[in-house]
């Protein structure tokens, strides 16, 4: 017969995680993002896939990302103004986050929407030019016989506004997007000045998986609970 103490142990402990899981659900970090950060948009829904090619022709699909989590972002070469600052911000983030064990479980993407400027000669020293770690950052863009407008129609598909000036300058949203381990749309970040340690929250609570650890933990303890009734 099972002691009392047992069940009264078995009872605290599973209180105690529903507690903790309350505290730091994702739910609660992005309600939390929602106050402090203005530039925060939190998303649920299906990322938009692509099929395309780093420097190199190596080909990519977002989905062979699944199992890590990606911040993804849109920039092109050419760019005078915004996209190199972008670069900067993204190599600011990876820095902060490869810092830590998350280095191995998240993915950096930048995707030219300039493709027909973007030759892989163009795009090679983009990344070092911006101090970016190519262990987890790639820059791609189209492969042969895609379609020229192939990124930017996928810009929009992202949420972001695209236009060409009659300059030929290109111009769209500028946004940070975090895609979690499913490939799910998690979130947007706009524009240049949000705070990157809360990005990095944010990352940190996908890759921990804080909702799922904590249902797993508490699913098990209360089927441990029943068995004393």
């Amino acid at each position: 017969m099972r002691s009392i103490i047992g069940w009264i142990l078995v009872f605290v402990t599973a209180a105690a995680l529903t507690a903790t899981a309350r505290a730091h659900s994702l739910e609660e970090l992005q309600a939390k993002l929602l106050q402090d950060e203005k530039y925060f948009q939190p998303v649920d829904k299906p990322a938009p896939e692509f099929t395309l090619q780093d420097v190199g022709g190596k080909v990519y699909r977002l989905a062979d990302f699944r199992g890590k989590v990606v911040i993804l972002n849109f920039i092109y070469a050419g760019c005078p103004d915004v996209c190199p600052l972008h670069a900067d911000r993204i190599a600011e983030i990876q820095a902060m986050v490869n810092r830590t064990p998350m280095k191995g479980m998240v993915q950096f993407i930048s995707v030219s929407t300039d493709p027909e400027h973007d030759t892989p000669e163009i795009l090679r020293p983009n990344g070092s030019a911006h101090g970016l770690d190519d262990a987890n950052w790639v820059f791609l863009t189209t492969m042969p016989g895609q379609p020229p407008d192939l990124t930017r129609k996928l810009v929009e598909a992202y949420g972001h506004k695209f236009t060409r000036a009659e300059s030929g300058q290109l111009t769209h949203g500028v946004v940070t997007h975090v895609i979690d381990k499913e490939g799910r749309w998690r979130a947007n970040f706009h524009g240049l000045e949000f705070a990157s340690v809360n990005l990095t929250l944010l990352v940190n609570a996908l890759t921990n998986d804080i909702e799922r650890s904590h249902h797993q933990a508490r699913k098990g303890l209360w089927e441990r609970l029943r068995e004393f009734f």
